[in-house]
């Protein structure tokens, strides 16, 4: 796998930083969102790691837009991004 530049590296982060973002609005920590949504408590950190090389996938974040009842647009639609 190579190497991820500054601009993939600023994209990850700000993923991360959204999933977290959203997690933390539920008023929920990682262990009772993982709890609620019957999903192991180390997922759920490892999806809010700025430490992965790789960070999470589509796929991931689709599971994480179901779990809270929200669009993948919903997820990408925020100041963050643009």
């Amino acid at each position: 796998m190579s190497k991820l530049n500054n601009e993939d590296i600023e994209l990850r982060n700000k993923i991360t930083q959204r999933l977290i973002d959203l997690r933390e609005s539920t008023g929920l920590s990682q262990s009772d969102f993982a709890k609620l949504h019957d999903i192991d408590r180390q997922q759920v950190n490892r999806w809010e790691s700025f430490e992965s090389e790789r960070g999470v996938t589509i796929y991931t974040i689709k599971r994480f837009c179901i779990l809270l009842k929200i669009t993948l647009q919903d997820f990408f639609n925020d100041s963050l991004f643009k």
